[in-house]
């Protein structure tokens, strides 16, 4: 799978974690150097608080784009600190 914004490639991975339909890129996947942290959190009552990433390409930035669980709960352990997209970036094969 690759997570896909303005032509660039922010993650490749063969071994992404599905949960509730989105893609979860192990952390050795992730193109860092597209990434900075973001104030943005939110909370999922099973998997628990959300950490979010800006997402930056040749000078654009993609706000919130993409999010991790750095402390989940003991149900979604299988995608602590995998980084799952939304709000435009396209993951495909």
């Amino acid at each position: 799978m690759k997570a896909i914004w303005n032509d660039t490639v922010l993650a490749d991975s063969d071994f992404t974690v599905v949960v509730e339909g989105n893609h979860y890129f192990p952390p050795k996947s992730v193109k860092k150097e597209f990434f900075k942290n973001s104030d943005k959190t939110t909370s999922c009552p099973w998997k628990g608080k959300a950490n979010y990433y800006d997402v930056e390409v040749e000078g654009q930035t993609n706000s919130a784009a993409a999010w991790y669980f750095p402390e989940p709960r003991p149900a979604a352990e299988n995608i602590r600190n995998h980084v799952a997209f939304w709000k435009g970036i396209e993951v495909k094969k």
